[in-house]
């Protein structure tokens, strides 16, 4: 049934990364912990967290109290002054990132924090070029989209925008006929080499990588390749930029995902998690030696709202419940004891699945047509009725999944209690069996 909000919906909003005419979306009205509801009253399980932001779920209390309160004292004030909450979040924010990286420039969210930290890294170094993954997702504004690898760069590239892509290690998928996840190691770092060498090492500013891939397929790196990585930037005076927007703050398993890895990198961007997106924050953590560049030389941009207190306030809140309820802690084990085990059983029982993958609540299952070519179930870039069905079979059942191309992504929030992510895979799990119908 039509109601006023999905009617005005439908006159005057525009929706991203959609065909207009051809969307039906939901009307939410509601939201707690681990659940959303729509205008009839219908309960869905969240194995989205929405766009994998909602950390710590919907609704937490000590976060709407702390921007309830935040609101009455201070609601707003202009980015050039001071504020209690914007240099209370930073400190926080530093004190989870590596020794060295201990200044913050807050934005709105991820594709800004991406287009500063690049910014910063070519003024830095004097350079241009930003290199990626083809398998990424960076952003939807200028650079941030001709730095996304995936197919949503490919109608805003008209290779101008200083961009080098090359292939980061997916053993699954192995550009490089490996055999094993160590072949996967060395043969993805010797192409990068090779890539930095031919594009000519002096005009490079930057690499940037998500920690762990998010939409692109959330593909765990094998040991060893982001330290390769470092250590290439070290030899050619690279930047070395980590994108945390989605992966960082609990989403798999650590305060941040390149904790698991052992490695330093010079900026890193962050955004979602930071405060399970409450109110609309990111922003870049930048080394020393970065930061010293514009000790006396202005840097070049800004924000109106940048470091905005309810934001700001959200962030505090959110990291202090984190700690003080062991959020993060709790995801870990979740992608341990819950996720991991039931995953790797649906895998067992349905042919479609090809592979399960993932850390902490930050899951993938990667889904085919043929086991033994591994087709994909719908191909890259697109989806298929094949997909159609188990999606629509997930959402009657009263689950609402992240999908992207052929996969399903398995990303509630880091809170669910241990008896809803069992209900929300055991779903997946007869879904699935629809899947299997398709095996060629």
């Amino acid at each position: 049934m039509s109601s006023r909000t999905y009617d005005l919906d439908r006159a005057h909003v525009f929706h991203s990364w959609s065909a207009q005419a051809e969307i039906t979306p939901m009307v939410i009205t509601g939201a707690k912990g681990s659940e959303i509801w729509d205008e009839d009253g219908t309960r869905y399980l969240d194995f989205s967290s929405q766009l994998v932001f909602t950390n710590i779920g919907h609704g937490h209390p000590k976060v709407v109290a702390a921007i309830q309160e935040q609101a009455a004292r201070l609601c707003t004030i202009s980015p050039v002054h001071a504020n209690e909450q914007r240099s209370e979040a930073a400190r926080m924010i530093a004190e989870r990132t590596p020794p060295g990286l201990d200044k913050v420039f807050f934005t709105n969210g991820g594709a800004e924090a991406v287009e500063h930290a690049t910014r910063m890294a070519r003024l830095h170094t004097g350079r241009h070029k930003i290199m990626s993954a083809y398998r990424s997702y960076h952003g939807g504004t200028h650079t941030a989209v001709n730095v996304t690898g995936d197919p949503r760069r490919w109608a805003s590239d008209t290779a101008t925008a200083g961009t080098v892509h090359f292939f980061g290690p997916f053993l699954y998928r192995s550009e490089f006929h490996s055999a094993s996840q160590q072949d996967e190691c060395d043969r993805a770092l010797e192409h990068l080499r090779h890539t930095i060498e031919h594009e000519g090492p002096a005009t490079i500013a930057a690499i940037i990588l998500e920690t762990v891939p998010g939409t692109s397929g959330i593909m765990v790196p094998p040991p060893g390749y982001l330290t390769g990585v470092r250590r290439l930037c070290d030899e050619h005076g690279i930047v070395l930029i980590a994108d945390e927007v989605m992966c960082g703050f609990g989403r798999t398993g650590a305060w941040l995902a390149i904790d698991h890895f052992d490695i330093v990198p010079d900026l890193i961007t962050f955004a979602k998690g930071v405060n399970s997106g409450y109110v609309p924050l990111g922003g870049v953590v930048i080394n020393e030696a970065i930061a010293e560049t514009f000790a006396h030389r202005p840097y070049p941009g800004g924000l109106t709202y940048s470091g905005h207190p309810l934001a700001a306030a959200a962030a505090v809140a959110t990291m202090t419940a984190m700690e003080d309820e062991g959020i993060v802690q709790n995801a870990a084990r979740l992608g341990t004891d819950v996720i991991g085990p039931a995953l790797a059983a649906i895998a067992q029982r349905h042919d479609c699945v090809g592979e399960i993958r993932g850390l902490g609540v930050f899951w993938a299952i990667e889904l085919v047509s043929d086991p033994v070519t591994r087709e994909p179930l719908a191909p890259y870039g697109g989806s298929s009725p094949a997909m159609g069905e188990i999606l629509g079979a997930c959402k009657q059942a009263g689950l609402l999944p992240f999908a992207n191309f052929n996969r399903i992504h398995v990303v509630p929030p880091c809170t669910i209690s241990d008896d809803d992510a069992r209900r929300g895979l055991d779903i997946l799990d007869q879904a699935l069996a629809l899947g299997d119908r398709h095996i060629g």
